[in-house]
């Protein structure tokens, strides 16, 4: 099993799933990854905690690793298999922009997530 690790895949239904690996004392329960996952739910994806197998990131249609200094970090390839089309795919794009928005500041902080720190 791998660890810790995002992953979403689509459904022949065409609903979107994102997978993430559960808090069982192996990974760290980050902030990135907290907020990665109350944007994804808001935004309509369905999140899942579970084991993720090395083979069902092959299988994966993309692939995302989240952290404090990576923040929202799209994976190509893994054991030189690619995940995907091999580029940043269209919910990596999404969860990250919508991230990468808040924290910058040039979206309403609808989560309280942001302290302002007023200019010298």
């Amino acid at each position: 099993m791998l660890q810790p690790c995002e992953l979403t895949t689509e459904s022949p239904a065409h609903d979107q799933e994102l997978y993430t690996t559960p808090l069982d004392g192996t990974i760290l329960g980050g902030i990135t990854r907290a907020s990665i996952q109350r944007i994804a739910t808001d935004a309509g994806y369905t999140v899942r905690e579970q084991p993720i197998a090395r083979e069902m990131l092959y299988g994966a249609d993309e692939v995302f690793l989240t952290g404090t200094a990576s923040e929202v970090t799209p994976v190509r390839s893994l054991d030189h298999i690619r995940i995907g089309n091999g580029t940043r795919g269209p919910i990596t794009t999404d969860l990250q922009t919508r991230f990468l928005d808040i924290v910058h500041g040039r979206v309403p902080d609808e989560y309280g997530w942001l302290t302002r720190v007023p200019r010298a």
